[in-house]
């Protein structure tokens, strides 16, 4: 299919986050010239640079060719809509879409259309979620809301709204260090910053099909996550923030192996992991070096109980061979999860089964 797999970008953010006001901004920037923008209602946000040349059937076209859709029962059938009419030659050209949920969602059911959907999974790839945090409410809403603290933990992009409006800029600068100890793997960006564009927002992915390359290391936000985790286990948990009681609640860490795995351990250790706590498995990511292919990286990407259907890259992109995922949890025992991956890798810790003795009793591992 030419044009697939198309990249589909997730904008979230809690109620009155100014994601209208993103979203118009962005429609102005030529980069995002053949881009759909689904919405839920066109009440809530209000298209109002463009001129709309045609409307139908919940599908308006803008005049720079840009779509904005409504989303009419299912999201799975809004996107089926849009491969249809590009195949049949409704629309030109679809280079991105991007997909605005409201308020109050747990961006997971929509992350899961995407990568669960069989037809779907040809056609789109997910490029990343932008989550937007108003930098006046942030923390009371973080504070109050778990769904906020979700939208913030499984963001690949965090961005900072009306931070001009904030009465005490040490507040600010307070609730980024907060956003950064939820999700130490994200770029928190600053909505007021004029360079904050498509470029800085998009192509979140692991592979970049217009540059053919890949930065593992980014994709997986390692580097914050390995400087983030020494010496704090706690994870965003200090004593005086009392006040924060969701944040603890979120964890995010890597597991790494050196060396080529199996596929079915893998496998199985995804398996068992998704089924005792799919539910507290916000992401993950991950590659992995392959026993029986080891000079070609298998690419995961899951969203609680849904894994995307594994992906090979070509080839190492930065020469760094090796096992690495990465977890973004809520309330998920870590110890569980470390002890599973490392019987699993055939590196059990003590008094801990090895992948043989998991095989034949899954539940062999305390904890779950």
């Amino acid at each position: 299919m030419a044009g697939f797999p198309i990249p589909v970008s997730v904008l979230t953010g809690f109620l009155g986050a100014g994601k209208t006001t993103l979203l118009n901004r962005l429609l102005r920037d030529p980069a995002l010239a053949d881009t759909a923008v689904i919405i839920n209602e066109f009440g809530e946000v209000a298209i109002d640079h463009l001129l709309v040349e045609q409307a139908s059937d919940g599908i308006i076209q803008l005049s720079d060719g840009c779509l904005c859709c409504t989303v009419r029962g299912e999201l799975v059938d809004t996107l089926a809509d849009l491969v249809d009419r590009l195949q049949t030659g409704r629309i030109a050209r679809l280079a991105r879409v991007i997909i605005e949920t409201t308020g109050l969602a747990d961006p997971a059911p929509v992350l899961q259309s995407i990568m669960a959907h069989p037809a779907l999974v040809q056609a789109f790839r997910l490029d990343g979620v932008i989550t937007l945090v108003d930098a006046v409410n942030g923390n009371a809403t973080l504070d109050n809301h778990v769904e906020a603290v979700k939208q913030v933990a499984v963001a690949d992009r965090i961005v900072l709204t009306k931070a001009d409006l904030a009465a005490d800029p040490c507040e600010v600068e307070a609730l980024k260090a907060r956003l950064r100890q939820i999700n130490p793997g994200a770029e928190v960006l600053d909505a007021g910053d004029s360079r904050i564009g498509a470029a800085a927002l998009f192509d979140c992915g692991l592979y970049n099909p217009a540059t053919k390359s890949a930065d593992v290391q980014r994709w997986l936000g390692e580097e914050a996550h390995h400087d983030h985790h020494h010496g704090d286990h706690d994870h965003g948990h200090h004593p005086g923030d009392h006040d924060h009681r969701h944040d603890s609640r979120v964890r995010s860490y890597s597991l790494v192996h050196d060396g080529p795995v199996p596929f079915s351990a893998i496998e199985m250790f995804l398996d068992l992991l998704r089924s005792a706590h799919g539910g507290r498995l916000l992401r993950m990511k991950g590659v992995i070096e392959l026993r029986g292919d080891p000079s070609r990286p298998l690419v995961v990407h899951g969203v609680q109980k849904i894994l995307h259907p594994p992906v090979q890259l070509p080839s190492w992109p930065d020469g760094q061979r090796g096992t690495r995922l990465v977890l973004i949890t809520l309330d998920m025992p870590e110890d569980y999860v470390r002890r599973l991956f490392a019987a699993f890798t055939n590196k059990p810790l003590i008094d801990t089964p090895d992948r043989a003795a998991l095989a034949d009793n899954p539940l062999a591992i305390p904890g779950r």
